[in-house]
């Protein structure tokens, strides 16, 4: 058996064909749902990137425990229990986040692993001949040495095919054609893109509208949208441009698929952690804001040579926690007993449900649960937030350490169900966003898919806070998380 997960990072189901998308040109998507299963309802579960990834690896939600760090020393990893059981897990990636404190021990649960450098503010190149930073509007929105770091490695970043997601695939090329003929293999191969800042070649620009405003722009803030609309529609562009880029890169992916015959006996997965808000209920990017549709509700793709189901939509109700349980019970492997997702072996061929409702947000923001229909973002009830803890062994934010003042008062947690005895810290926790300021929300998807109108009934909610509770009982969350919410315990 052999498997491919090759993920996007960000990637937005608004800008692809199979997905609805008249646009953005991402023929290479539609050749792949033409081929595979297209999930109509799929949702990340935890927020953004390294939680999210915590979930790729050990098939459970991470946001009620603590926000973005390392995988902790109880945590079941799939790419591990692979490697454990003979097979071969590579992990090909330029997602830099892996090599920082908070991700550093993700890449090590593999066999083998390789990197391609230079996406955003990675600390790659260490020339000190930029003196001033280029022109650009990225410089009113972005600061400090990250800022500049990304101008140093775009000035290194000159060919196309130095730019780190052509690096990416190019490797991950390397590695299919090496073991095309061999069994027992799982390949991980994910680039950064289309993660802002939208750096791509020439010849991908050139397919959308020059931009109005002559100043370079392709960074968009974290925050509400202050821009004009012409200055909207050139991010928009700007970020069609890379989509299209991932699509001329995937296409070289299903390539090889037809030139090395792996459809045979290969799965696929194409998959991302989240996607993007492009200037939708007046807000870029994620995180500040709650997680509307176009964050939450992602794309993804599957071929499972054991069905050969081709060009079909599946509506069940899938996560990101569904898929390590997928690969583990492709190759035979038994699931851990903490894994809380559900293989998708009957989803693909048939559209079996796994699940009533799923859970998802951002650690210390809302909870949310969604039945596929209805969505419900529960806000904080408590004045400041509080109470709110991060339970680890492994104290890291996304770039450095917990800070020393973080540490002071730190103490021991009884063990979790799912932390196989290890008492873990509790520290106090801060939280990215303040989903206070937003409230609790309600929305109907099949009357209001914008959400641009918040319901307001008392029975809907009654039952989506049902679903909440029981999500939340079931991924052992602490106590005061359901006093943070208002929620009985």
């Amino acid at each position: 058996m052999r498997a491919i997960m090759l993920m996007f990072d960000s990637l937005n189901r608004r800008m692809l064909s199979p997905y609805g998308c008249d646009w953005v040109q991402t023929p290479n998507f539609q050749r792949l749902a033409d081929h595979a299963c297209t999930f109509a309802t799929s949702y990340a579960g935890s927020m953004p990137c390294m939680p999210a990834r915590r979930e790729l690896h050990t098939g459970r939600y991470n946001l009620l425990h603590r926000s973005w760090g390392p995988l902790e020393p109880f945590d079941d990893s799939m790419p591990a229990m692979l490697r454990d059981q003979g097979i071969l897990a590579h992990l090909i990636s330029d997602h830099y986040h892996y090599w920082e404190e908070g991700g550093a021990n993700y890449h090590t649960r593999y066999n083998s692993w390789e990197i391609a450098r230079g996406q955003e503010g990675d600390p790659w190149k260490g020339d000190l001949r930029l003196k001033d930073l280029p022109p650009s509007r990225n410089n009113e929105h972005r600061g400090g040495p990250w800022l500049r770091q990304d101008w140093v490695n775009r000035s290194h970043l000159t060919r196309e095919q130095d730019l780190p997601q052509p690096m990416t695939f190019s490797l991950g090329e390397s590695f299919l054609r090496q073991n095309a003929g061999a069994d027992n293999w799982f390949l991980h191969l994910e680039t950064f893109d289309p993660h802002e800042p939208y750096f791509c070649p020439e010849r991908f620009r050139q397919l959308y509208p020059p931009p109005h405003d002559p100043l370079h722009w392709d960074w968009p803030p974290y925050g509400r949208v202050t821009q004009t609309p012409e200055q909207v529609q050139d991010m928009r562009h700007q970020s069609a441009a890379l989509h299209t880029m991932c699509d001329h890169y995937l296409g070289r992916v299903l390539d090889l698929m037809d030139e090395l015959d792996l459809w045979k006996d290969t799965m696929l997965i194409v998959n991302t952690d989240h996607g993007f808000l492009l200037g939708e209920h007046d807000w870029w990017a994620k995180c500040v804001e709650p997680f509307y549709d176009e964050v939450i509700h992602t794309p993804l793709f599957i071929w499972d040579p054991r069905s050969g189901v081709q060009g079909a939509r599946r509506q069940s109700l899938v996560q990101t926690i569904d898929l390590p349980a997928t690969l583990l019970e492709y190759f035979g492997v038994e699931r851990p007993r903490d894994m809380q997702g559900q293989p998708l072996r009957d989803t693909i061929a048939h559209d079996t449900p796994v699940r009533e409702a799923a859970l998802f947000g951002l650690f210390g923001a809302h909870v949310c649960c969604t039945d596929g229909r209805y969505v419900y973002m529960r806000a904080n009830a408590t004045p400041e937030n509080q109470p709110l803890y991060e339970y680890t062994l492994m104290p890291a934010h996304m770039r450095t350490a917990f800070a020393v003042n973080e540490l002071q008062n730190i103490g021991l947690q009884e063990p979790f169900p799912f932390s196989k005895g290890c008492r873990t810290l509790r520290i106090e926790g801060r939280a990215w966003a303040k989903a206070s300021d937003f409230g609790t929300l309600l929305f109907d998807l099949d009357a209001d898919p914008g959400q641009q109108q918040p319901l307001h009934d008392p029975a809907i909610e009654r039952r989506m806070t049902d679903h909440l509770v029981q999500l939340m009982r079931a991924n052992a969350a602490p106590p005061e998380q359901f006093v943070r919410l208002g929620l009985l315990s």
